[in-house]
Parts: structure tokens; sequence; C-alpha cells
């Protein structure tokens, strides 16, 4: 009896293996030459009589389907209405790749010349790095609210190298190198107490209005960087020679100023290198994808020493943050904002909420003697005549001796530098002519003469000729260098960028003195050049600006 039932179940299970290899993708099974569908659910077996499958596997079909449907998954439509939680990006790097909107696949001949050089000096890419960490989250959150390629994040390092005293011989200042003229037109205001194109939050806002305007323009954003860099008109032309020769009007085509030519695959090596640092054997420290600074509203002038105990930092980041600052405070009149770490900003406000506005900047008195003016008391204090005039309600430059005027003055000197890495910097510098201090170098991999002046504010003819070398001369790690301190100006505070200058036709150094704010004296003396010494076009001089003193005066 048992061997008949099992010859049942096998006769059962070959029909139904049978019937079910007849069966096509779609349910369909063939019957004369045509398509049918079949009515599964009306062939269902029923659970009075258990199928081949149940009796195998001890589940119905029906069940199993069922969990199937149950996943959501099973469905077409149920799957394209799940939910999927993206995976948060951590590393800010990765956040700027995903907005690529401007490089390709292939790389063009001379941005590839200008990626071997970043690849060939990592401790370069590394001390960048650095320099951005504070402003890096900021200004791809921008770029990505007015919906801008996130290559662009990456300009300052081709303009300034992320270094916000950066000040070039071509005038220009800042992250984003604006020129006085063209900071002007975009709001950024250069006065005493203030430069705009060195504030990070004011020139990141005029840097990214000027290239959507120039987009506008070309409608091309590799022809909007080339004319960021030599202007609108300089790249209007070349398209225009292009157009009347029948030439291609794309950037790689036109006949563009050299620096400019060079500009454009510069921020295409840099993009393509964070784009693929491992390739390049580049380690691209992590930034963490979190908002580092905040604005805060002071309300009103502050001594940023000051600010700075308040917001529990060192005057050094306090200065770091607020570049933009020429003096030991905010303006009078405003912008009332300083930029502090997003940590700090609730402590910064409570304490400024307990600080009354007439304890926010120090003040001290001074009796207006006999022969005194405004400017001989402003040069005496490090203020200027506009400040002596709005802290004593002055219309006039007339006063009275024996009058007493109130001056604002720093509770501390001035910051005594941001990290050594950042050479173009706010500094106070104490040096004597009469003394020269000596440093010893010790190479690293992947230094470069440049890059050593650059770092200790000297010039690399000099940084060679104080270790009887020559600037062909290779270096190897572990060789040993001597520095020398600059004798920059004697015995003077200043806020000093280091400042390469090209002579040109026409060009004295009464001239330069006069477009730098210094003196014929130092210019000869930081050249090492003799009353006979003629000047050639062509020819560099090094300069020690005061960084302050420039916006009203090229």
């Amino acid at each position: 009896m048992n061997r008949l039932k099992i010859y049942h179940l096998l006769i059962v299970s070959v029909i139904a293996v049978a019937i079910s290899g007849c069966t096509n993708k779609l349910g369909t099974t063939k019957t004369s030459g045509t398509d049918q569908t079949v009515n599964t659910a009306s062939s269902k077996p029923s659970s009075n009589n258990p199928s081949p499958w149940e009796q195998a596997y001890g589940e119905p079909l029906e069940q199993q389907q069922n969990e199937l449907d149950s996943t959501g998954f099973n469905d077409e439509n149920q799957f394209e209405q799940a939910e999927f939680t993206p995976i948060p990006i951590t590393d800010l790097w990765q956040r700027i790749r995903n907005g690529y909107a401007i490089t390709s696949t292939t790389i063009h001949p001379e941005t590839r010349k200008q990626l071997e050089w970043f690849i060939n000096h990592p401790d370069y890419i590394n001390r960048v790095v650095e320099r951005a960490r504070p402003y890096l989250h900021y200004i791809v959150d921008e770029l990505e609210r007015r919906n801008m390629p996130l290559e662009i994040a990456l300009l300052p390092v081709v303009e300034s190298g992320f270094q916000p005293y950066a000040y070039s011989s071509g005038r220009a200042a800042g992250l984003w190198q604006f020129i006085p003229g063209t900071g002007k037109v975009y709001g950024l205001e250069q006065n005493w107490w203030y430069d705009g194109r060195r504030d990070v939050i004011a020139s990141t806002q005029a840097a990214m209005d000027y290239l959507q305007k120039l987009h506008n323009d070309f409608g091309n954003w590799q022809l909007a960087l080339a004319a960021y860099n030599c202007g609108e008109g300089t790249v209007g032309r070349a398209i225009k020679r292009n157009q009347q020769a029948g030439q291609p009007t794309d950037f790689w085509s036109l006949n563009l100023p050299r620096e400019t030519s060079a500009y454009v695959p510069k921020l295409m090596a840099v993009a393509h290198l964070v784009k693929n640092p491992d390739k390049y054997n580049i380690a691209l420290s992590p930034i963490d994808n979190v908002p580092f600074l905040t604005i805060v509203d002071t309300g009103s002038q502050i001594d940023l020493s000051l600010a700075a105990k308040l917001a529990d930092i060192s005057t050094d980041e306090m200065y770091q943050l607020n570049p933009g600052f020429n003096q030991f405070a905010t303006s009078p009149d405003g912008p009332h904002q300083l930029v502090v770490p997003v940590d700090k900003a609730e402590r910064f406000q409570n304490a400024l909420d307990l600080l009354p506005d007439s304890e926010r900047v120090q003040w001290t008195r001074h009796k207006i003697k006999s022969g005194d003016s405004l400017d001989k008391i402003a040069k005496h204090y490090h203020t200027s005549v506009s400040a002596l005039k709005q802290a004593n309600a002055l219309s006039s430059n007339f006063i009275k001796a024996g009058q007493n005027l109130l001056i604002p003055v720093a509770r501390t000197n001035l910051p005594s530098g941001l990290p050594a890495t950042q050479s173009q910097r706010l500094a106070t510098q104490q040096v004597t002519t009469s003394h020269q201090s000596k440093k010893v170098h010790t190479v690293r991999a992947g230094d470069t003469w440049w890059d050593i002046a650059n770092n200790y504010n000297v010039d690399v003819k000099k940084l060679t000729s104080w270790n009887s070398k020559a600037p062909s001369d290779i270096l190897r790690p572990g060789q040993k260098l001597i520095i020398l301190s600059e004798t920059i100006s004697s015995k003077t505070n200043k806020t000093t960028s280091t400042v390469k200058y090209t002579i040109r036709q026409g060009d004295s150094l009464w001239s330069i003195s006069q477009k730098f704010n210094v003196t014929v004296t130092q210019l000869r003396e930081w050249n090492s050049l003799s009353d006979r010494t003629l000047l050639k076009p062509g020819q560099n001089l090094t300069l020690y600006v005061d960084a302050t003193k420039q916006s009203g005066h090229i």
C-alpha cells in the first residue's frame, strides 16, 4: 500500500513538472499555437488537496509568495516607491567631488602640465589644505546655495593659496585676490579700519556675484574663470578675433595672456587632483563636512583682543577668521560683525550681551598741547584723523590747546602671527637694522627654494646666497639651511606682506615707493641697490608692504 502511494506521488509530480514546463515567463501556456493567459487564481490547489510542493516542503506556495510580497520589493511599483536613507557625506572633499560641473574625464595637455607640478609638491598641497580648513565649508555652502560648480571652491588655491592676507604686486588682496577697483564695484569697502577684499565672508560673496555675472556674459564656466583673471574685455576681444577668423571660441582655442592661459588649467589640475588623490599618491587630510564658522553681530565697535577673550579663542585665531580688519578694533561705522567658530558662538553672544558698548573699546585721554594737530596726534597713537574726529564729535580739524581728546587704543599688541605655514599674514614685527637673528631650517621631502623662502618671508636669491647655493641647486631631505631675519624697518610695528614687484617701462624707485607707501631708502635696503643702480624693465624687486595701508594708494 505504501509503495502504491509513492508511485501515485511520483506520477502527480511528473505531471506537475510537465505542466510547469509549458508555462512561459508571462504565466501563459501554449495551446494550438496561441498564447493564452492561465488564471493562476482558479488553478491554486485547495487546502484539502496539498500540492506536491506542500508535501515536499510543508509550506503552501501561496504563503511563500505572500511573504515575498510583504517585503515590498516583489511588486515593481512598490520597489519604485521604496524609500532609501542616503549615506551622509562626512568628508568635505567628497562633497566637493560630487558637485563638480566643469571638469571632464579627459585631461587637456595644459592641465596635465599644471597637474605634474602639484603632484611633485605634496607638501604645498598639505599646507594649502590646512589654510583652507577654517573657510572651505562656508565657501562650499554658498556655492551649493547658488547652484554653482563646486570646483570654484578650489579657486583660492590658485588665487592666494588660501592665505587671507595675500597681497600681490598686481594690487590684489585676500583669498579671492580682488584689485581695489573691482572690489569697490562689488561692494567691498576699503578704508583705514577695514578692507573688505580680505574679509572672508564679504569677499566670498563678491567673488561669487562676479563669477555668476561673468558666466551670464559668456555662457561657459571656463571662459568666466578666464575673465575673472584677466577681465571680461580681454576675453571678449579674444572671442571676437576667433569668430572673425572662423575659429572655435572655447577657452582652449583663445589667444589669452600667458597668466590666464595657465590660470584655468591650474584650477582644472587642482580639481582633478582632489578627485583622484589616491591615483597620484596624494594624502588629502580629511575636512569634516560640518560648519566651522558662523557670524555674530556685535552691534558696535569692539576691540578684537577683547572679543577673542569673550569668545575663548586666541587673538591670532580672531584675526585669522576676521582678516578684513586693519586695526586693533572693528570699524566704528561697521561692519559690526565678527566671524567665530560655531562652537564658540553662544558663549561669545552671551558675553557680549553682558558687556556695555562703552566698555568694548579701551580709551585714553590726551590733553592737547600747543603745536598739536589731529594728524600728529593720530600718528602718535597709531590711529586715524577720522577716528579721532568721530570719537570726539569734531566737525573740523580745528583743535585748541588745553582741550582733552578721547583716543581709542588697543588693549594689547597686535597678534604675534598666525601659524608659520601662512607666510603672508597679519604680524607684529619688532625688527632692528643692527641685528639679524639666525634660524636653521631642515629640508623636508618636497621642499623647494620658493616654498622655504615664502614660509620665512625672505627672497629666494638671498636665501640661496646665505647658503652658498644657486636657485637651480637640488635640495635634499635632511639638508640644513640658514635663515636670517630680514631687515625690514627700524623698531616699527607693521602688518606686512611680502610683494614681488616686476619693474615696468617708466618705473623709478620713487614711483614704486609711492605706489606701495614705502620709502626709497627701504627699497634700496631690501634689494641691496646703490644710489647708482639703474632699474631695468623685467627686473624683480622684493618689497615688505604694510597691507593695511594699500587700499587707498594703489
